[in-house]
Parts: structure tokens; C-alpha cells; sequence
């Protein structure tokens, strides 16, 4: 089993995070016999313990991090709060001012993943015959940091999402990505055949990205040419992400739950960068 101290988050980091979580204002018991409030800091822990291993909440109870039912709790009220989308936009910050963002170049793709409890941004999973998934559609910048993110059902096409993808990208990364539009730097956005259509092109034209697309094959043989490739950004990210074992598949019925996750995993994903590059 793994220990307290691999789930738990330094002191930096904290007073970092801390003040993004809403005020807790609780009422005294008269008789001063109430039962002291769990950390809001021991409640992270347990909920990253969910996230990074996939195990159920009630397993929390056996780690000794916190219980189950104080850390479910705390993470339903972070979420209604936008907890979690914010400490990815905050993670995007730090990321730009110590490294920088780079969109000259950006990579979008979708996975599929199973759901088997259904709920909204559901939908038939063609390659798992029929049954219940959902597709997660990201966006990167060059370097494979995520910088949009949209769920919706697994028999939704890839290029129906292409819009509603680019309109996620949090505030400050957007902010960096209008910066770099207005000083005239490249902008091309690499995609995979399945996004090959009149209309994407058309809308990324319009968004000012020039579309990149081409067929896996092509991609190996540009390769072998000595051209760079950039696409591989995207599908490295989506292999960081596969390793949070709570979202390889959809368990939440809750959207704002499954999406509260995987924005969870894309700030630590942005941090652990910002850390070794």
C-alpha cells in the first residue's frame, strides 16, 4: 500500500493552493463539544489518493489520510466552488511565467473511455460494442501542456468538439495565447485525419490557426524526411494523464465530478513541468 508521505503535498505548494479554496464558516457547539474540523490539507490528500490510484472513496478509510466520508464531502464542495478548474488556471500562470507557454504550435485530439454507469456527456461507445462511454477532447500547447479540455458523449465526432475545445482554455492561458497572436508569431494547430473537414479548417481559419492535418502514415514518412514532428504533443499527454488510474474510466454519473478530476490531473501534470521542464 502506499504511504502517507507520497500523497501528501509540501508546504510550498500548499500555501500556493490554500487560498483558492472557499472559506469554511462553521457554527460553534454550545458546549464546545463538537468534534474538530478535518484539514482542508488532509482532504486533498485523500482525494489525490483517488485520483492517482482509481480506488473507491470508501477505500480511503484503510489509508489512514482521511475518511472517506469527510474527503467526498470536501471534494463535492470544491467542485460546486471551482476549486479544481482554478488550480489549473493557476498552474497554467505559474507554468508561463517560469517557462512560457508556447502556441506557435498546438495539438488537438479526443480519447474514448468507458462509462458503464452512464449519466450526461455520455453516449454509445462504437468501438466497445455500443456500450455506455465518453470522449475527452484536449487541446495542448507545443510542449504537451494542456490548455483545453471538453467532455461529451463517445459517438460524438471529433470535429463537432473542435469549438467547444478551443473556448475551455482557462483565463490566463488564454490570455497568453491572445498575447502571442498579437505579436504576430506562428500559429498552426496539428490534428488527426479524423478532424479532415471543410468546416474545421474554415473555423480555425477564421480563429487565426492554420489547420495541420495528416494521416498517420504521412506523419511517419514526413518523420523519416527529417521534418519535426508535433502531433505526438497531444497523444504524450493523454498517456500522462491515463496514469491518474481514476479516470481511465468514468465511474462519476456527475460530469462537473469526472471533468473536477481530470482538471485536477492537469494542473499536477502542469506542475510536475514547471518543476523538471
Amino acid at each position: 500500500m502506499a504511504t502517507v508521505q507520497e500523497f501528501t503535498i509540501s508546504d510550498t505548494l500548499w500555501a500556493r493552493l490554500a487560498p483558492l479554496l472557499p472559506a469554511h464558516v462553521g457554527k460553534a457547539h454550545p458546549l464546545g463539544c463538537h468534534r474538530p474540523r478535518i484539514p482542508d490539507r488532509d482532504a486533498r490528500s485523500a482525494i489525490f489518493f483517488v485520483l492517482r490510484t482509481g480506488c473507491q472513496w470508501k477505500a480511503l478509510d484503510a489509508t489512514g489520510l482521511c475518511q472517506s466520508s469527510t474527503a467526498h464531502s470536501r471534494f463535492q464542495q470544491w467542485v460546486q466552488a471551482g476549486v479544481f478548474a482554478r488550480r489549473w488556471d493557476e498552474a497554467l500562470g505559474d507554468y508561463d511565467e517560469l517557462l512560457g507557454l508556447n502556441f506557435a504550435w498546438m495539438a488537438l485530439d479526443g480519447s474514448l473511455h468507458k462509462a458503464p454507469l452512464g449519466g450526461k456527456k455520455t453516449g454509445p461507445n462504437p468501438p466497445d460494442r455500443g456500450n455506455g462511454g465518453v470522449k475527452r477532447s484536449l487541446l495542448t500547447e507545443a510542449r504537451g501542456i494542456p490548455v483545453g479540455l471538453v467532455l461529451d458523449g463517445a459517438n460524438r465526432h471529433d470535429g463537432k468538439l473542435v469549438e467547444s475545445t478551443w473556448a475551455s482554455v482557462p483565463p490566463q492561458a488564454e490570455a497568453a495565447r491572445d498575447a502571442h497572436r498579437a505579436a504576430g508569431g506562428q500559429q498552426g494547430l496539428c490534428l488527426a485525419a479524423g478532424y479532415a473537414s471543410k468546416q474545421v479548417r474554415e473555423l480555425l481559419a477564421a480563429l487565426g490557426y492554420t489547420a495541420h492535418i495528416r494521416p498517420r502514415g504521412e506523419e511517419v514518412q514526413a518523420k523519416k524526411a527529417g521534418q519535426k514532428a508535433r502531433r505526438w504533443a497531444v497523444e504524450r499527454t493523454h498517456s500522462w494523464r491515463n496514469r491518474f488510474r481514476h479516470l481511465l474510466i468514468r465511474w462519476a454519473k456527475k460530469p462537473e465530478n469526472y471533468l473536477a478530476m481530470l482538471h485536477f490531473a492537469c494542473a499536477r501534470i502542469t506542475w510536475s513541468n514547471c518543476l523538471f521542464g
